[in-house]
């Protein structure tokens, strides 16, 4: 930090967080026109006059101020125009001389003392004048940053001393409106004070700091802001670190005892806050060495309770945080809350600072829902209200940078709570995953059509929200679950948690392992209790919202469409992975009526990986309830097998995933009772369509049975499903599926009949189920000599077009009369 507080004042703006009150840098001037600039002011003390061009010339030397070295010879120059009695300097050019001379005392290593003390009468004289409204603010704020240098010169005289101190206390307390009208200035006002405050002794303490805290008063004080709080609080940590570093307990004491008496008078909280953090920070980085110092413990904790009556004091007034969204002063203060508690290392629990710290993350550092209600103001598409920069702006804060770090304190904060802060947060936060769901599926359909810059910009949040939300969870579950509390509240919070995963599940975008550790930490425990597994359930969006939504055709959208709705999906989604977990404890009436209608839904769904998750779902619920004297269940197994199948089939090939669709008719063949008409259902389905298909594939490739590629590929699979089935159904279904197996292979060419028979040959070569192998092969042989002796014309009827339906019809009878004699 030595290095780089050369000048206090640029290091206090680099810690600011922000640009905005950075003066633009001036272009560098040349070796040449810094020697020509010294030269025509040489020049004009000889001439006893100064000239326009003279203060150009000022401007010129200020322009390099980074490579500038102003030596004792110069800065006797510059001292000696200002004091001349035979021409005035004007006020345009006292605040480019002030700047100089500061130049000089900040990189001269040993300025002569002799000239120094000269330039204190000299600096003095020019303070003393009035101040003209154009360049006063500039002046009174140069001359505070000039004075606080000079004093902490190290061998000047005390005399010199008390006259910089003097003359700084007084521009503070009579100077007020000119260094409040420019808050570009406001680091050089905070650095003269920091070095006034490095050297001086402690009776200039009280005067001091007053003044620097009514720069923001309520009455007509500069506007505070959090890169104004970033400032106070690296200027505290700098002085700080001085006087431990000198051993100075004296003045810690004394300077923790004005912050302390400020804020009692119910001074600029924000400021208040950020002093407090520095000082804190400053001993922090100490420490086992500030005990070595002599700093008592107890003075830490009276900086942490400051910091902590600050939040206090904030929850009170804003009633809960009920009267934040609007109040400009109130989100400053809580602003400050977060970065002070943050960078201070603050480390004991303190209540009100974690509620403060809840309410940081979710209104400052993630505007989302301010965002989302602004946008919703302008149905229309008129989203002037808030613009692409604003976010930008935002995603570019250094609020939002430190996220991470404001998180990982709640965290700690919260670990050490009790249990009803513990809880009041738990809801802030969950409160703010359904806000985060609702807000972002709208905007989200909003603004997918020409605003997709602002819709990624907003996204930038919301994943970044996302990471907080789940390092937050994986600590409730890490400290809450543990606990020793009732089974009931642990039950919960689980199931809270899982609804707002649901929530922010379209914001995942990275692995996590805090994400699956939480989900499966909480599953476990719901999964063995129905209340829960009913709670769980019931969020579900019901089908009638998830495919209907009045609100978003109020945007001025023509149609709504709920397989784009990817927030929606997403949300889906996680349930539907989740359900199966659980599927044992879901009662029979609660599926039918909030799962089966969206698990229908999306097995429709385009997303091949939500349409397997809906067919999984069906599976792990026709394989659950192994009782036998749940009759009401395997009654619903029934019913929805015939929709079932209806919903895959109709969408096979193409929406229909066949892995799912193969998963869910295996189940079914599998754990349905023996003999279920709807297993009939099923398997009558799967060959009706089996059939279409190969049917309409024949008719654009008539060679499709040389080869199964293309076109042909969902036949295969189709056809493999149900030679798979030979060995899977049970054996009263068994000679219903032969039946209808040879009815089909007995109308495909003789390609197809010797492709499939040798499929069903290799089948049951390999059986060694001792029960149906015996029927297998009696019905194989059967089937191949009546495949063998039928003329090969009156097969091929598969692709022919409508007029020969009737006489395809007519073969088919006879054929599968043959079939059922020979079975």
């Amino acid at each position: 930090m030595k290095t780089q507080t050369f000048f206090l004042e640029e290091w206090l703006r680099s810690n600011s967080g922000t640009n905005n009150i950075t003066t633009k840098p001036s272009p560098s001037s040349s070796a040449r026109a810094i020697i020509q600039a010294w030269a025509e002011l040489r020049d004009s003390l000889q001439n006893q006059s100064f000239q326009s061009h003279h203060l150009q010339s000022l401007q010129t030397l200020l322009n390099s101020q980074t490579s500038l070295h102003v030596a004792d010879p110069q800065a006797k120059l510059l001292l000696s125009i200002l004091s001349s009695p035979n021409f005035t300097t004007p006020t345009q050019s006292h605040h480019l001389f002030l700047k100089l001379l500061y130049i000089w005392l900040k990189k001269s290593s040993k300025p002569f003392v002799s000239l120094v003390e000269s330039a204190v009468s000299v600096v003095s004289s020019l303070l003393s004048i009035q101040f003209d409204a154009e360049n006063g603010h500039l002046v009174v704020s140069h001359g505070v940053l000039l004075l606080g240098a000079i004093s902490s010169i190290p061998n000047l005289s005390e005399s010199s001393k008390r006259v910089c101190l003097e003359l700084l206390c007084r521009l503070m307390e009579g100077q007020k409106q000119l260094i409040r009208a420019s808050e570009e200035l406001v680091p050089e006002v905070l650095a003269g004070i920091g070095y006034a405050l490095s050297s001086s002794g402690v009776v200039y303490f009280h005067r001091i700091l007053s003044s620097l805290f009514e720069i923001w008063s309520k009455e007509s004080g500069l506007c505070g802001r959090l890169a104004h709080g970033l400032m106070i609080l690296h200027l505290f940590e700098w002085v700080f670190s001085g006087f431990v570093g000198s051993r100075s307990v004296e003045k810690i004491e004394c300077v923790c005892q004005e912050i302390l008496g400020i804020y009692r008078l119910n001074n600029v909280p924000f400021a208040v806050v950020m002093a407090a953090a520095g000082a804190l920070r400053a001993l922090n980085k100490m420490g086992f060495n500030s005990s070595r110092v002599g700093i008592n413990a107890q003075l830490k904790s009276s900086l942490e309770e400051c910091i902590e009556s600050v939040a206090r004091d904030f929850i009170s007034t804003t009633r809960n945080f009920g009267d934040i969204s609007e109040n400009r002063e109130d989100r400053v203060v809580l602003q400050c809350i977060s970065m002070g508690a943050t960078r201070s290392g603050l480390a004991s629990y303190r209540g009100p600072l974690l509620l403060c710290l809840a309410c940081a993350l979710l209104v400052e550092v993630f505007p989302l829902r301010s965002f989302y209600r602004r946008i919703a103001e302008y149905p229309h598409g008129n989203f002037a209200s808030l613009g692409i920069d604003e976010v930008k702006e935002h995603t570019d804060s250094i609020l939002f940078k430190e996220a991470g770090a404001i998180t990982r304190m709640l965290c700690n904060q919260y670990i050490s709570a009790d249990g009803e802060n513990k809880m009041v947060v738990e809801n802030l936060i969950w409160g703010y995953c359904q806000d985060l769901y609702s807000g972002h599926q709208q905007v989200a359909m909003v603004l997918q059509g020409g605003r997709k810059v602002l819709l990624d910009e907003l996204e930038k949040i919301a994943e970044a929200c996302f990471l907080m939300i789940v390092i937050f969870a994986s600590v409730v579950t890490k400290h809450r679950l543990n606990s020793e509390i009732s089974s009931e509240n642990k039950l919960e919070i689980s199931v809270k948690i899982l609804i707002s995963f649901s929530c922010i599940e379209y914001f995942r975008r990275v692995r996590l392992p805090e994400y699956t550790d939480t989900i499966r930490g909480v599953v476990v425990s719901v999964q063995e209790n129905e209340s829960s597994c009913i709670a769980f359930i019931k969020s579900l969006p019901l089908y009638s919202d998830l495919t209907k939504n009045p609100e978003l055709l109020s945007y001025g959208k023509a149609e709504y469409i709920w397989s784009k709705n990817d927030v929606q999906t997403a949300r889906v989604l996680f349930y539907l992975r989740v359900i199966p977990t659980c599927i044992e404890r879901i009662p029979s009436p609660i599926y039918s009526e909030l799962v089966a209608p969206t698990m229908f839904l999306y097995v429709g769904h385009p997303n091949g990986k939500v349409a397997r998750a809906s067919h999984s779902v069906f599976m792990a619920f026709v394989a659950s309830g192994k009782d036998p004297s749940t009759d009401d269940r395997v009654l619903l197994k029934e019913q929805l097998v015939f929709y079932y199948m209806q919903r895959s089939l109709e969408g096979y090939p193409g929406t229909t995933p066949f892995e799912g669709m193969a998963s869910g008719v295996v189940s079914l063949v599998r754990h349905l009772p023996a003999g279920s008409p709807a297993i009939y259902y099923g398997i009558s389905s799967l060959v009706e369509h089996t059939s279409s298909l190969c049917s309409k594939a024949a008719v654009r490739d008539a060679d499709m049975w040389k080869s199964w590629q293309g076109d042909s590929e969902p036949c295969k699979k189709l056809v493999e499903l149900l030679l798979r089935l030979l060995s899977l159904v049970d054996i009263q279904v068994l000679p219903h599926l032969m039946k209808l197996l040879a009815q089909f292979i007995v109308h495909l060419p003789k390609d197809g009949q010797n492709m499939v028979l040798g499929e069903i040959h290799s089948l049951v070569a390999e059986s060694d189920d001792v029960t149906r192998k015996p029927a297998l092969v009696s019905w194989l042989q059967s089937l191949s000599f009546l495949c063998s002796k039928t003329p090969n014309s009156n097969l091929a009827k598969v692709g022919k077009k409508n007029g020969d339906d009737a006489s395809a019809e007519s073969t088919s009878n006879l054929t599968l009369n043959n079939i059922n004699a020979r079975l």
